[in-house]
C-alpha cells in the first residue's frame, strides 16, 4: 500500500484529501504547515507527497525544495495543489522540481490520477 502525505493549512482541503486518498487504499500521512510535513516527510518516507502553496510560515514551495536538496527524498514525486493558476507560478514549481501541479478547485479524480500515475513509474 502506497503512503501519500498530504499537507494543507485548510482544515477541510486536508480532510477531503485524506478521505479521497484512503477511500482509494492510500495509507495517508497528513500535516498542516510545511514545518511538520518536512519532518514527517523525512521521518515516515512518504511514497508521495501532496502539497498545497500558500501556507503561513514555510510555504509549499520552500518544502519543495527542501525535500529536493535532501538525498533521501529529493526523488519522493510531489504534487503541488494550488490557487496560484498563473503560468509563472506553475512554470516556478515544475522547474523547482514538482512532478505535477493541479490547481484549486481541483477534481478529487484528476489529482488521483496523477498520484497514480507518478507511483506506477
Amino acid at each position: 500500500m502506497a503512503r501519500v502525505l498530504v499537507v494543507d493549512d485548510d482544515p477541510q482541503v486536508l480532510t477531503l484529501l485524506r478521505v479521497n486518498f484512503e477511500l482509494e487504499g492510500y495509507d495517508v500521512l497528513s500535516a498542516c504547515n510545511g514545518e511538520e510535513a518536512l519532518e514527517v516527510a523525512w521521518d515516515q518516507m512518504p511514497d508521495a507527497v501532496v502539497c498545497d502553496v500558500m501556507m503561513p510560515g514555510t510555504d509549499g514551495l520552500t518544502v519543495l525544495r527542501q525535500l529536493r536538496a535532501s538525498p533521501k527524498t529529493k526523488t519522493i514525486p510531489f504534487v503541488v495543489v494550488s490557487a496560484k493558476a498563473q503560468r509563472a507560478d506553475i512554470k516556478a514549481a515544475i522547474e523547482m522540481g514538482a512532478d505535477r501541479y493541479i490547481t484549486k478547485p481541483f477534481d478529487p479524480q484528476e489529482l488521483l490520477d496523477a498520484v497514480a500515475d507518478l507511483l506506477s513509474k
